[in-house]
C-alpha cells in the first residue's frame, strides 16, 4: 500500500480554487446549485431530491458533503475576474480506500452559468493530481447512465468506461438508476493530464465569469 490520505489544504488552479467544505459555505452553495436544472440530471438523487427551501438545503448539504476518514468534500470558487471568490459548485473525493489505492471523485455540481467552461476540467485536473500524488492507483467517476451530458463530460476528460452497474442506486423519487462507472488509473494519468492541461491552455488567460445566459454547455 502506497496511498495516503491527502492533506486538507486548498487547491489553487488558474481559474478556480477548491477549499475544504465548511458549513459556512452552505448558503452560497444553495444559491449556486440549489436549482432545478442542476438536480435534473441526477445530482442529489434527481429532480425529486431538490430541497424545498434554504433550511432543507442546509440539511441536504450537511449530509451530502459530510467528511470523515473516507471523504474529503470541497467548495469550488472562481479565481480572478469580476466574479473572483464566487462559490460556483462543490465536489468530493470520497470512498478513500488506502489499502486498495482507490478513490472516487463525485457528488459534483456546478452553477449552470459555468457549464462548458474551464471549471470542470480544472476541478478534475486538481483532484486527479491530488489523488495520484498521494499514491492512489485508480480514481472512479460515475454518472446516471441516462445522463448524456455528464457522461459526455466524463468521457471528454479521458476516463474509460468500466461498465454499467444495473439497478445501482435509488433515486429520490424511489426509482432505480443504472450507473455508468468510469475510471482513470495511474498508468493513464500522464496522457489524461496532458489532455486536461491542453484544454485549459486553449481557454486562454481570460478568467471564467458567470454567464448571464445560463447554457447547459
Amino acid at each position: 500500500m502506497t496511498a495516503t490520505r491527502p492533506a486538507d489544504e486548498e487547491l489553487v488552479g488558474r481559474f478556480i480554487r477548491l477549499s475544504p467544505f465548511t458549513h459556512a459555505d452552505i448558503p452560497e452553495l444553495h444559491r449556486a446549485i440549489g436549482r432545478p436544472e442542476v438536480f435534473a440530471g441526477g445530482y442529489g438523487g434527481g429532480p425529486a431530491g431538490l430541497p424545498a427551501d434554504a433550511a432543507a438545503y442546509d440539511a441536504f448539504a450537511r449530509s451530502y458533503y459530510s467528511g470523515g476518514e473516507e471523504a474529503m468534500p470541497w467548495t469550488i470558487r472562481l479565481r480572478g475576474g469580476a466574479d473572483d471568490g464566487t462559490v460556483i459548485g462543490a465536489t468530493k473525493l470520497g470512498d478513500l480506500d488506502l489499502h486498495n489505492e482507490s478513490t472516487h471523485i463525485g457528488w459534483t455540481a456546478y452553477h449552470p452559468g459555468v457549464w462548458g467552461t474551464a471549471v470542470n476540467p480544472e476541478a478534475k485536473l486538481l483532484l486527479l493530481d491530488l489523488a495520484f500524488r498521494n499514491g492512489f492507483g485508480r480514481v472512479k467517476i460515475q454518472a446516471d447512465a441516462n445522463n448524456a451530458r455528464s457522461r459526455g463530460a466524463i468521457e471528454k476528460l479521458g476516463a474509460r468506461l468500466d461498465g454499467v452497474m444495473r439497478r445501482h442506486k435509488r433515486r429520490a423519487d424511489g426509482s432505480w438508476r443504472d450507473s455508468a462507472v468510469y475510471s482513470v488509473i495511474v498508468d493513464e494519468w500522464p496522457a489524461v493530464q496532458a489532455g486536461l492541461e491542453g484544454r485549459l491552455a486553449a481557454w486562454g488567460d481570460r478568467a471564467v465569469e458567470l454567464r448571464a445566459e445560463q447554457s447547459r454547455g
